[in-house]
This record gives C-alpha cells, structure tokens and sequence, in this order.
C-alpha cells in the first residue's frame, strides 16, 4: 500500500511526537504544522471537545489538501459542572499560563469537598472532503489542594490518578501515555489504523473520481460560464 501524508493539526511538537510514536511502523508518512508555510488559525468556538477537534481536522485537511489529524482535550470537574472543560487552555483569560490556570482551578474549588475530576480527549481524523473518523477517551481523576510534580503541563500538578498514586506531572512520559486521556485515545487508533489506511485510501479514490468527472465536464476546450 502506498504511504499516506497524514498531517497532524498541531505546532505542539511534544504532542506530535506522541502521536508519532504511537504510529510508528505504520505505511504512513506524518508531518506537522510545522512542516508548513503559514495558515489561518483555527477559532475553536465549538460547544464541546468533538466539536472542537473536527473543526481543527477539517480545516487543515481543506487548507492543505490532505488527510489530517486532531486532538481535542481538556478537563472536566464534577463540582464546577464540568467546567473549565472546552475553555481548559484559556480558563483564567485568553493568554493565560498553565500557572494561572491552576490558580484559579484551586480558587473555583476553595472549600469544596468533592474533587472529582476526569480529563477528555476527542481525536478527530478528517479528510479534504469532510468526512471523518471520531476517536474518545477519559481519565478519572482527582484534583489535590496543592500541585505536586516538575513534569507535563496544563493542569497536569494538580491531577491526581488513584491508579499510580501519582499526579500526572509526577509520571514520566511513558506513564502518562498508558494511563492518561489522550494515551487511551491514541491506543485506541492504533488498533484500527489498518482499516483507518483502508478508509483513507476509499476516500482518496472517491476524490481522484469526483476530480476526475469533473475534468470531463469542463473538457478540453470547455470554458467555465460566468
């Protein structure tokens, strides 16, 4: 089979190089943003992760013309009715830093005894003519009173896993990937990305066609109408 570009939706390149790992051995050659001139960016306004992520997926294969890759993830807590969820990244303003976040995280949980907490995360594999495959995953969780740890990011100190004993910023990379949101999501993808490839090839002759009828119709000394 014929190696497929696959673009993740990402300048991340922590994030891509996890997900590269993750489909290491696989007949597939993947770049990122970064492989890329300049595009538009993304105004991610959707309502909720899966929105969110095929958003970003569908855009960037629409833009570059190729199959592409996105995560959207972000954490939900029980006593704050799911919030930060969507806005997770921006939660105390729209340049706020991890730091910030946090802070405002312990200060919306002043005083609350249920520190229930899970991380999400939606993958979202689109191609240029918008179809797309959907890929989800949860990490339960509890949020401490205090951050503990030196690694990761995001709210990744004050995420607690039962099942480690450990907050993720506590876990090397390797840890967090077998337990964490986005781990489970990839996991998930590999599984199936022989039937993935099959997809991505079947949508690739669906497009040589639809370009393919078209041509005919213009013709060769057709004109477009005006």
């Amino acid at each position: 089979m014929e190696n497929f570009v696959l673009v993740l939706a990402t300048k991340n390149r922590g994030k891509s190089s996890e997900i590269r790992e993750f489909l290491k051995g696989f007949p597939v050659d993947l770049k990122d943003l970064n492989d890329f001139g300049p595009i538009p960016e993304v105004v991610e306004d959707g309502m909720s992760f899966e929105e969110n992520a095929y958003k970003k997926a569908s855009f960037t294969a629409k833009v570059l013309g190729l199959p592409a890759l996105a995560d959207d993830s972000g954490l939900e807590v029980e006593a704050l009715g799911g919030a930060p969820g969507v806005h997770s990244a921006r939660y105390a303003g729209e340049n706020a830093s991890d730091p910030q976040n946090n802070a405002k995280l312990l200060d919306a949980l002043n005083g609350t005894g249920n520190r229930n907490a899970r991380f999400c995360c939606v993958l979202s594999l689109a191609v240029p003519a918008g179809p797309a495959l959907t890929y989800e995953a949860a990490c339960e969780g509890v949020i401490l009173d205090a951050p503990r740890g030196e690694n990761g990011f995001g709210y990744d100190p004050l995420f607690y896993y039962p099942g480690a004993g450990k907050t993720f910023a506590e876990m090397t990379q390797a840890e967090k990937l077998r337990v964490s949101h986005r781990g489970r999501a990839l996991a998930d993808l590999r599984k199936e990305f022989s039937r993935v490839l099959v997809w991505l090839a079947r949508r690739q002759e669906e497009e040589d066609i639809r370009r393919g009828a078209n041509d005919i119709c213009m013709g060769p000394d057709r004109k477009q109408s005006k």
